[in-house]
Parts: C-alpha cells; structure tokens; sequence
C-alpha cells in the first residue's frame, strides 16, 4: 500500500468509532511505536467523566484506592473502584485539572478516565453522590474526542502544541490551546514508550487526527496495540480481568494506597496485603515454542497439577518468542518457574516472568 493511500485510510471518517484491526500493515504500526518513531492511537471510545465541587475530593477518595489528597493540580494517579467486597469495578486514571472558580473560592476539577467496557460502571458508582454534597458530574464521552502519541518521538511529533516542559516526564496533565480550543494533554502510556494523550471537543476531532499524521504520527490499529499492550502487563477488562477479581490480583498495586483513611473495599484489601498475599495473581509468561495460545488454556505444574490459565497471548516481535498474561496460582507465581501450556492438543514449555515484559522509554521519575 502506498504512502498517499495509507494515510487517506488512515483518516478517520468520524472520531470515536471503535478501533480498526490496522490501517494496512500492523508490523509497521507496530514499529512505529516500537522502533523510536512515533504512533497514533484512537482511544475515543474510552469514558471520560468529569467530577468537580467542593466536596469532590473526599466524595472520590472514599470511592478509590489511591489517595486524592496527594495529587496536585497538573498531576494524575492510577486508582481502583472496588465493591464492598474489595472486587474489581473499574480501573482509571484520576487526573486533577486546574481548580475552577466557584462562589466561595476555587473548586477542585478532576477528569477520570476507563476503559471502554468499565464507562458505564464508573459512571453508577458516582453518580448517586451527586444529590449528597458539592459534588458535580458530567459525562464528556461523547463530547470528546481521545488520542494517543506513542513512542520515543512522540515530543517531537508534538511539537506543534509547544508541550510544556513540566509535562514532558512523570504523571502530568496540562491545558494547551490549538486553534482556538482547548486541549488537555496528559503525559501517559498505553504502550511502555513514551507518549501523550490529546483530549480535545469532538469537533476538533477530525482536524487534530489529520494535523498529528501530517508530523509523521503513523496510525496504529487494534492489532499491533493489543501487541504492545501485552509487551507492557498492561491488562485489559473483561479479558484479564474482571468484576470477579478482588483488586489484589490484579497487579495493578501502583493504583492502591495502603496509608490513606477509609475506603469501600478497604478493609479486605489491607487483609490481604497484611496476611501476606493473595491466592493468585495476573503475571507475565514466556513461552519456549512460537505458537497460538487460545484464551483461557490452563497451566499445570511439572507434577500436573493445574495451576493458572492464560488470559491473553501474542507474538513479541521484541523478545521474538510467544508471551502472555495469566493468572496464576501464587505458589508458582515467582519468575522462572516453569509451567506447561495445555491446550489439550499440545502442550508447550514456558517461564513465569515479571511484567513489564518490555519497559520501553516511559519514565514515571520526574
């Protein structure tokens, strides 16, 4: 496929549509991400919902696992909504926007971002706080338009917007203006590299999508993004995990403070942490063969004992080998402990590993 038509295809006809398995060649996508260049995602069809008020912080903090009333203004944090019995409901990043001007002072303003299957379930969760207190929320999925830059030229390819320099490394959020809009820009990662998110009125959509490909952002399908995202332990709802998990084994611990007050689910969750560990835990898996791994295939132990089952799968071009996420009982969870692949038709040889299986440039230091 040729350049010109590429990018012609590689044109969205409207923002927020789901995303396609590739824009033509998703070893291409892929490096670009990959390779030191510079990839772009759609992600529109995420959730994005707005909490603002006085009482937004201790509305939310009682809600999640981390701690609001550590991030400052211009930061963001990875948090969990448990249920009353410390399992999983939604996984989100809390990002604190500027405070907006209310009629006592400033009001705390927060955007809080889910995957696409958990948007609805966020949502009910904050909702029926709104009559309780000074506490606001507008759902802006619709309304908005969600891209990601990825890749260790992901700056650069920014270039246009002027990044501000206290965003460039660690958890940061920033509003920038580009033609007369405004644009929150969030200095994060989808794939282990380096990246930014644009979120910017829907409207804009179409134009910033075409503005990011003219400076050499290749767009990336669901394919090569489901690569990358393995590559990086990042797991996603209702594949790796889901409602019937309890928060801790999910292995999403930099979203869990364990020194802040009283949460929904708290108590169950310092049980766990305190009594020593969980039963089982998502972790990463190496396999010896290259070969398709159905979702599901279970894991034995070398005296057969079934121990864990794969939970997503894929073909790393970087490690060049077969990799995984599973979920795996907590007594072979130790990296290079080797288990079995049992499909029922083949069995193959594999390594536990740590996760990330590939870190990538992404920097959480600042």
């Amino acid at each position: 496929m040729s350049e010109a038509v590429e990018q012609q295809q590689s044109t969205p006809d409207d923002v927020g549509r789901k995303l396609p398995s590739s824009y033509g060649n998703p070893g291409a996508e892929y490096a670009a991400v990959r390779s030191g260049g510079a990839g772009l995602l759609d992600l529109s069809d995420r959730g994005r919902v707005r909490v603002s008020g006085s009482e937004a912080i201790s509305f939310l903090n009682g809600l999640i696992t981390n701690d609001m009333k550590t991030l400052d203004e211009g930061g963001w944090m990875p948090a969990i909504f448990p249920n009353v019995q410390g399992r999983f409901i939604a996984s989100v990043r809390v990002m604190r926007l500027r405070n907006e001007k209310g009629d006592k002072g400033d009001v705390p303003s927060f955007l809080l971002d889910t995957e696409p299957e958990t948007h609805h379930q966020l949502l009910k969760s904050i909702e029926r706080f709104t009559l309780a207190g000074d506490f606001h929320v507008s759902d802006l999925t619709t309304d908005t338009a969600h891209f990601s830059v990825q890749g260790r030229n992901s700056t650069e390819c920014l270039r246009a917007l002027e990044v501000p320099d206290e965003i460039r490394q660690g958890r940061s959020v920033a509003t920038v203006t580009l033609n007369g809009s405004s644009l929150t820009l969030v200095h994060s990662t989808h794939t282990g590299e380096d990246g930014y998110d644009l979120i910017i009125d829907k409207s804009q959509g179409t134009s910033v999508w075409e503005m990011l490909v003219a400076l050499s952002a290749k767009p990336v399908g669901s394919d090569a993004l489901e690569t990358l995202r393995i590559e990086a332990g990042i797991p996603r709802y209702s594949v790796d995990i889901d409602e019937s998990m309890v928060v801790s084994e999910t292995n999403l611990d930099e979203a869990v403070s364990f020194t802040k007050g009283c949460y929904v689910g708290q108590e169950i969750i310092a049980r766990i942490k305190y009594r020593g560990h969980v039963a089982k835990k998502l972790t990463g898996l190496v396999l010896d063969e290259r070969t398709e791994i159905p979702r599901g295939t279970r894991l034995t132990s070398p005296d057969g004992k079934e121990v864990g089952n794969v939970t997503s799968s894929t073909f790393s071009p970087a490690l060049e080998r077969t990799i995984g996420l599973a979920l795996i009982r907590y007594q072979f969870m130790s990296p290079g402990t080797r288990l079995t692949v049992d499909t029922g038709d083949n069995k193959v040889h594999s390594t536990v590993a740590a996760l990330p299986f590939v870190s990538g440039s992404w920097q959480i230091a600042t």
